[in-house]
């Protein structure tokens, strides 16, 4: 109950800003729009989900949340314009990595699926602080983008409670590692 207050707690204040209506429709709209138009945001962002159920059910929130925080904390060092290393390529392994965790049919342990999750998370927050338009507000482009993530984690949480087989989760993390690796031969000029 207190994990759901807090998360309640963190989504007013990142909400709660002085109302610039035109200014902030546009931030937040732009925000919610990046994930879901970025087809490596949108595949990791999935992924996350599909991979917190099969980590097993009090992960099915948590591993979420996990990495919209870290997404957040990203996304204020991108804004800060603080460079980090590698930050395209790391997002294109991140679907590669992503996908092989689920593939791997749950083996990938807490231990492990947390700690890549927050990287992955950091790098995409990054990714998201430094693209962030000069036009819009970034409290409400980073709001758009969070919300927009935390959707895109629930429909990878939905579609691993649709599809039970573990046989047909392994073929769709299989598959995202796939679209990963090719991502990331693109991304390092490989193909």
């Amino acid at each position: 109950m207190t994990s759901k207050i807090t998360v309640a707690t963190i989504m007013a204040l990142i909400l709660a800003q002085p109302a610039h209506a035109v200014e902030t429709s546009s931030g937040i709209i732009s925000g919610l729009l990046h994930p879901i138009l970025g087809f490596d945001h949108l595949m990791a962002m999935i992924a996350v989900g599909l991979l917190s159920i099969q980590l097993g059910t009090q992960h099915v929130y948590r591993l979420p949340l996990c990495f919209v925080i870290v997404l957040m904390i990203g996304a204020l060092v991108g804004l800060a314009e603080i460079p980090m290393p590698q930050v395209e390529g790391i997002i294109s392994v991140s679907v590669f990595i992503l996908g092989l965790a689920i593939a791997s049919g749950g083996r990938v342990g807490v231990m492990i699926a947390y700690p890549i999750v927050a990287v992955f998370a950091f790098y995409h927050g990054h990714a998201h602080g430094v693209e962030i338009p000069t036009l819009a507000s970034p409290v409400s482009f980073i709001a758009g983008f969070m919300i927009a993530s935390a959707v895109l984690h629930l429909l990878g949480v939905l579609i691993g409670a649709v599809v039970r087989r573990p046989s047909t989760r392994a073929l769709l993390g299989a598959g995202c590692a796939g679209v990963g690796l090719h991502m990331a031969l693109l991304t390092y000029g490989l193909v």
